[in-house]
């Protein structure tokens, strides 16, 4: 349905340009065709070739285009169909360049908002006893690759540092969508300079399963990452961390069972990539949850959709018991744009009683 979508609204506006253009000679319409659907289907053969080794400028050239078309187009359409329906009215009216501008203005925008991500801060009290209070910063969906490169990574270790964290929690998809890049610009050293004297737990998302998990473990030992995977920490500090293995895997071990191996006297934290069956984990005396995946659609109106699926699509809400945050994403999936929603980084002190 998202595909025939897509191509739907590639079709409409590839039609409505050669409208606008049609006084151009037809060598130049040819030119214009091919360089639209190259653009149009550039994201498709990135993710396609994603662990083919082609020369670096030539895959993140592709990944970027392509990404940054998908927003493009869904909004160029949605101006377009509202500048359709005004000429029915007003016969003179040409909204095409009213349609293109406002796009423009967007993704400035949306490129704008996504560089400044918020900073969430929560303090948490548990009714239950810990060696100590904890400063953690917990991050998901950094899709690290093409689109969030070494450069962009430098700034995100330097914005979790700057907040001087006991512990960092990462909630799934720090890979995108392959490993390649990630060795090439050398990721590890940047995550190597996290600062988290209690250490930085992760679990993985989907992405990591799509990049080929055995493939993200492999890069995730250069790094000082622990990857909990159906597993339990009992931390010094008094909490307990419960990492579970994405929904990717249909094997993976049930709450029920990892939670069967904590004592319930103690503070129990739950990473899960994807926010499902968050009543669940509230019956079952989650104290914390953290997760990320869904984005909050990342634009709008796609946020609308993600707010539909999810028990809890984006931000922190108490439940009867369980204190869950579910994040948006420090960075994000394909198109560097947040318009209508926020990248953040979630700032959490826990106390006990």
């Amino acid at each position: 349905m998202i595909m025939v979508a897509y191509l739907g609204g590639n079709i409409y506006l590839f039609i409505r340009t050669l409208q606008q253009i049609s006084s151009l000679p037809l060598v130049w319409k040819i030119l214009f065709g091919i360089i639209f659907w190259a653009i149009a289907v550039s994201m498709f053969l990135s993710f396609g070739m994603r662990n083919v080794e082609i020369p670096p400028t030539v895959s993140r050239l592709m990944f970027q285009a392509g990404s940054a078309w998908m927003v493009f187009i869904l909004y160029m359409v949605l101006g377009l169909l509202v500048a359709d329906l005004t000429h029915l009215a007003l016969p003179k009216f040409n909204g095409y360049p009213w349609a293109l501008g406002l796009t423009i203005c967007l993704m400035i925008y949306g490129y704008y908002n996504y560089r400044h991500p918020q900073i969430v801060e929560l303090d948490i009290k548990f009714d239950k006893p810990m060696e100590q209070p904890l400063r953690i910063v917990a991050v998901s969906d950094v899709h690290l690759g093409h689109g969030t490169d070494k450069r962009a990574l430098q700034r995100y270790v330097k914005m979790i540092n700057s907040q001087k964290p006991d512990m960092i929690l990462i909630g799934g998809d720090l890979i995108d969508n392959s490993t390649l890049p990630l060795h090439s610009q050398q990721m590890h050293e940047e995550l190597n300079q996290l600062e988290a004297p209690l250490g930085i737990y992760m679990v993985a998302g989907n992405h990591e399963f799509i990049s080929g998990i055995k493939s993200a473990e492999e890069f995730l030992h250069k790094t000082q990452i622990h990857l909990l995977r159906d597993s339990v920490v009992a931390h010094p500090s008094g909490v307990q961390i419960i990492g579970r293995d994405d929904r990717s895997n249909h094997r993976r071990e049930s709450l029920e069972s990892l939670i069967s191996k904590c004592d319930k006297e103690r503070p129990i934290i739950v990473l899960d990539h994807q926010p499902y069956e968050l009543q669940k984990s509230d019956s079952l005396g989650v104290d914390l949850q953290f997760s990320g995946h869904t984005h909050h659609g990342q634009v709008f109106p796609l946020s609308l959709v993600t707010d539909y699926m999810y028990e809890q699509s984006h931000g922190y809400r108490k439940w009867s018991h369980s204190h869950i945050y579910v994040s948006s994403g420090l960075s994000l999936w394909g198109p560097p744009f947040r318009i209508g929603t926020n990248s953040d980084m979630a700032v959490i002190k826990l106390f006990g009683e």
